[in-house]
Order: C-alpha cells, then structure tokens, then sequence
C-alpha cells in the first residue's frame, strides 16, 4: 500500500510501499478515505514521543482520519466491515498512522463518522476538535465568562472559539485584520490583532477589568505569564504548549494546568452530532493527495500553513 512515513526520527517524509496492516485484537483495519494533518504529525516525526514510548520504522504519519472498516481483529464489538468511521490512527508502536491507503486503529479511538459531512469534513476534526472540547470543559466556560484565546484562528482555536460562543461566553479572539470578519462569524465579540503589539496591553485597554478565562493555544512561557496579568482575581489560565507555571499562578491567585487531551468515542461521538446539525463549522483551507503530503507538513512546519489540511486517498 502507499504511505508517507518516515525511516527515524528526523528524517523527510517520503512516499512508501509498504505492507497493509492487519487488526489486533480491539482493532480495526480502515481503508482511508481522507487523513487530517495536525502539526503534532511532525513533530511526533522529529521524536516529540521518542521518551514516552516505543517507536517502529519506517513509522507512517498522521493520526487523524476517516474511512470505511474493512476487517476487524478479535475482541471487537462496537464495529463491524462495512461502517464508516472517524477517529485517530497513530500507533507508534506499531509503525502506524493515517496517511496511508490502510490504517489500523484501537476501537476505541473511532466513532461513527458524521453523516451530513463529506469524509474531508470528519477527517479534520478528531485531534482538534476533542482538544477544544475538553478546553472548554475543563476551564469551565459558560454563560457570562470572558474568554481570551490567543492562536484562535488556527484548527484547534476555531473549534474553541465556536463552542466556547454556544455556551454563552463572550469570546475575545486574537486574529490578523484580515481574520477578524471570520472569526466573528465563528462567534468571536471581539478580536485583538496581535501583529500591531502586545495583546495583553490591547486586552487591558479594550476590558480594563479584565477577562475570567484564558485560553493559550500557541504562547512560549515568557508570553503567556505576561498574558495571565489580564486575568481576573480567581480567573483560569491554561496553556496547550507546556508555558504555565503553576506554582507562579497559585501565587497570584489564578486557577492553571497545562493541557493534556484526552480523547473517547463518547467525545467524537458528540462532535459527530454537532457537526450533523450544522453547529460546527469545520474551515479546510486545502485538500493535498497523497504524494504531496510531504510538502504540505514543511508548510505546517514553517507556520505558513493557515486552516485545516486534509489528505486525499
């Protein structure tokens, strides 16, 4: 089968032939339809996981996706050959990913796929789009709370910026000029341009007092303790990067962790049903084959790329 995969850590992706996978027990065995690209893909490539587990090569890329299941390993009891699925398809251990013509993956990591949405759709929405449930959950957005989410219009912001509006938040969203329309479309009340200086300066002059929650997708750590100083007595800060230092805001009295997602079925399930009855709006901004996946991860690579990417098979 073909798929893009990398021979070690640091290495080009490239184009490969290699075996079609077989399901384990608890597995599925999908023929891919479409992968989603996350800049996780790369960086798992460079070794981001190389501490936390074990890895085999050639290790093909990508962890989302969505297809039609084509055989079933033991043990399995939610799927069956024939549904189609959405979910994610990294198994490092296993050499595995979703940029391929056949992807294994743990029952338990796929849900039945939308069913008003194209495969393109479904395929772009598993990492961030569980990433952005459980952010909104977890910092207790709700009706009445200021939000703050700086790196809004990138796959995971949107998906924030969305469902933190449905809960009756009132979102500020950081976003370029030419950004600001779309974002307020996705339910942004407001947007700070972070290209014309700081945005926590911009923050304080627009909401002197300040905002309950925020939402740190992209910020290094000097960056995000400056953020935290336009947060309320009280308020929540949370950082996707690894920048909060948790003794600091305890000591000035702010609720904060660094993020750590954890999706389910039950979770994609959810999104499966929002995004069926139109209240998720999911932005590709371009569809690659196969072949030219590659070139699209040195884009994501380069901080070029802006929208969702999703990879045809």
């Amino acid at each position: 089968m073909r798929a893009v995969a990398v021979s070690a850590f640091g290495a080009e992706p490239e184009l490969m032939n290699l075996p079609q996978p077989e399901p384990g027990p608890g597995e599925v065995l999908v023929a891919m339809a479409v992968a989603g690209l996350n800049p996780v893909d790369w960086k798992i490539a460079d070794g981001m996981l190389k501490e936390a587990a074990p890895h085999s090569f050639p290790l093909v890329l990508g962890a989302d996706g969505a297809g039609e299941v084509v055989a079933v390993g033991p043990d399995v009891r939610r799927c069956t050959v024939g549904d189609q699925v959405f979910g994610q398809f990294q198994l490092v251990g296993r050499g595995g990913g979703s940029y391929a013509d056949y992807a294994v993956a743990a029952e338990d990591a796929v849900a039945p796929a939308p069913r008003n949405v194209t495969y393109a759709t479904s395929a772009a929405v598993p990492t961030a789009g569980t990433t952005a449930y459980n952010l909104v959950e977890e910092t207790r957005v709700a009706e009445g709370k200021r939000v703050l989410i700086v790196g809004a219009t990138g796959g995971v912001g949107t998906f924030v910026t969305q469902l933190a509006a449905q809960r009756g938040a009132e979102v500020i969203a950081t976003a370029r000029a030419g950004s600001a329309e779309l974002m307020g479309q996705l339910g942004a009340g407001a947007t700070v341009d972070h290209t014309l200086g700081s945005v926590a300066d911009q923050v304080r002059a627009a909401h002197p007092d300040g905002v309950d929650i925020l939402i740190d997708l992209v910020s290094d750590a000097a960056a995000f303790a400056d953020l935290t100083g336009v947060v309320r007595d009280g308020g929540t800060v949370v950082s996707t990067v690894g920048a909060a230092d948790t003794d600091m805001l305890i000591e000035h009295n702010l609720r904060g962790f660094n993020f750590l997602n954890r999706p389910s079925p039950q979770l994609l399930s959810i999104l499966a049903d929002q995004l069926d009855a139109g209240r998720l709006t999911v932005l590709i901004s371009s569809e690659v084959q196969l072949e030219d996946a590659p070139a699209a991860l040195a884009r994501s690579r380069s901080g070029r790329a802006q929208g969702k990417t999703v990879i045809g098979l």
